[in-house]
C-alpha cells in the first residue's frame, strides 16, 4: 500500500482538504516512516550485491514462458547484473512471476528491488507469497547473509500491520516462527 509522505500531507493541507481526510493521512503517514526505515535496512543489507551467475529478471520470465535457450540467453544479455537499484518498478511488475524462477543468486540480487518497490507502493503484487509459501526455502534463500535475513524479517514484521496483507498474516506469522527467525 502506498502511504502518504509528509510532503503529500503538506500539499493536502495547502489545497484545503477536509480535516478528517488530513487526520487519516497523518495516521497513515506513520506507516510511510516505518516503510522508509525498513527500506534503509534492506538497502544496507543488500548493498553491493550483484547478480553473478544467477538467473536474471527477464531470463526468469523466459524460463516461465518455456523459451528456448537462445531466447533466454538474449534476455539475460539485457538483464541488469550489477546494481539492483537500476531495476525499475515497472520492470518488476512486468516480471512478477520471475520470483518463482530465480535461483539462489538471482533471488539474492532481485529480492531487495522487489521488497523496496513493495514498501514504496510501486510493485502492486505483494511479496508475502514469495516469502511465506515456499516448501523449498533453501533453494531460493540459502545465499542470504544474516543481515539480509534480518532485513527480510524486518519487511515481514512491517507488513504484518498492513491492511493489504491482512489475509496473509497467518502465513507471515508461520514463516517468521519457522524460517525467518531472529538471529
Amino acid at each position: 500500500m502506498k502511504y502518504p509522505s509528509p510532503t503529500e500531507i503538506a500539499e493536502m493541507k495547502a489545497r484545503g482538504y477536509d480535516p478528517t481526510t488530513i487526520a487519516e493521512a497523518e495516521q497513515q503517514s506513520k506507516r510511510w516512516t516505518s516503510a522508509h526505515d525498513v527500506c534503509r535496512v534492506i538497502e544496507a543489507a543488500f548493498s553491493g550485491v550483484t547478480l553473478g551467475g544467477g538467473v536474471g529478471l527477464q531470463e526468469a520470465q523466459g524460463l516461465d514462458d518455456f523459451a528456448d535457450a537462445e531466447t533466454c540467453a538474449a534476455y539475460r544479455a539485457s538483464d541488469e547484473k550489477n546494481d539492483w537499484h537500476r531495476i525499475s518498478a515497472e520492470a518488476l511488475r512486468r516480471c512478477n512471476s520471475s520470483l518463482s524462477f530465480f535461483d539462489a543468486e538471482g533471488m539474492r540480487f532481485h529480492l531487495p528491488a522487489y521488497l523496496v518497490a513493495d514498501l514504496r507502493g510501486d510493485y502492486g503484487f505483494g511479496m508475502a507469497f514469495c516469502l511465506t509459501q515456499t516448501s523449498d526455502y533453501d533453494r531460493y534463500f540459502r545465499l542470504l547473509s544474516d543481515a539480509q535475513r534480518r532485513a527480510v524479517r524486518a519487511f515481514l514484521l512491517h507488513i504484518l500491520d498492513d491492511r493489504d496483507y491482512e489475509f496473509d498474516s497467518p502465513q507471515i506469522f508461520h514463516a517468521l516462527d519457522e524460517y525467518w527467525t531472529e538471529l
